[in-house]
C-alpha cells in the first residue's frame, strides 16, 4: 500500500501545474473615495478541460505596510490549453495614499509588493494554490487625471501624430 502512495504521489508531483505571471499593473482611474488599479494575471493552462478557479487572494504593500487585501470569489474558469487573463481590480483609499507622504514626496509614486494567490480546483488532486508575487513602483495620479480621466495627455499625443 506504501509503494501505490508513492507512485501516486510521484506522479502528481510530475504532472504538469498551471502557471502565473503579472501581465500588467496599472492605474485604472481616479474617483473621489479613491484611486483604483489594476492588476492582470496570465495563467496558462496546460490541461484539455477548463479548470475552475476557486478565488484569487491579493495583498497590496508598500513600506512593509498594508495598503489593501481582498479576496475576489469565483473569477470563472482557466480555459483549456491556453493562457486565461486575470484582472484583479484594487482600491486604494485616498487617506491611504495621503499616509504614505515620505515615499510620495520623493517622486510621486509609491514602492509596492503584489502578492496574489490563485487558488484553483484540480479534479482528483484537489485545491492548489499558486502564489506570485511583484515587486515595482505605482504612479500616483496627478491633478489632470482627476479632470482628464487619467490618461496624461494621450489624446492630445495621438492628435499630434494624425
Amino acid at each position: 500500500m506504501e509503494a501505490i502512495k508513492e507512485f501516486v504521489s510521484e506522479k502528481i508531483s510530475e504532472m504538469p501545474k498551471p502557471e502565473a505571471t503579472f501581465e500588467d499593473f496599472d492605474l485604472k482611474g481616479v474617483a473621489v473615495d479613491g484611486v483604483s488599479y489594476l492588476a492582470k494575471i496570465a495563467v496558462s493552462n496546460p490541461y484539455p478541460a477548463p479548470i475552475p478557479i476557486c478565488e484569487v487572494d491579493y495583498s497590496l504593500k508598500s513600506d512593509a505596510r498594508e495598503i489593501v487585501s481582498g479576496r475576489m470569489p469565483d473569477p470563472g474558469s482557466l480555459k483549456a490549453k491556453q493562457t486565461t487573463v486575470i484582472e484583479v481590480p484594487l482600491k486604494v483609499p485616498h487617506s491611504i495614499v495621503l499616509s504614505l507622504v515620505k515615499d510620495v514626496w520623493l517622486d510621486w509614486d509609491i514602492d509596492y509588493e503584489l502578492n496574489v494567490t490563485l487558488i484553483i480546483d484540480l479534479p482528483v488532486i484537489g485545491d492548489i494554490k499558486i502564489p506570485i508575487n511583484q515587486k515595482g513602483e505605482i504612479k500616483l495620479p496627478s491633478i489632470k487625471d482627476f479632470f482628464k480621466g487619467g490618461n496624461d495627455g494621450d489624446d492630445k499625443d495621438k492628435e499630434d501624430k494624425n
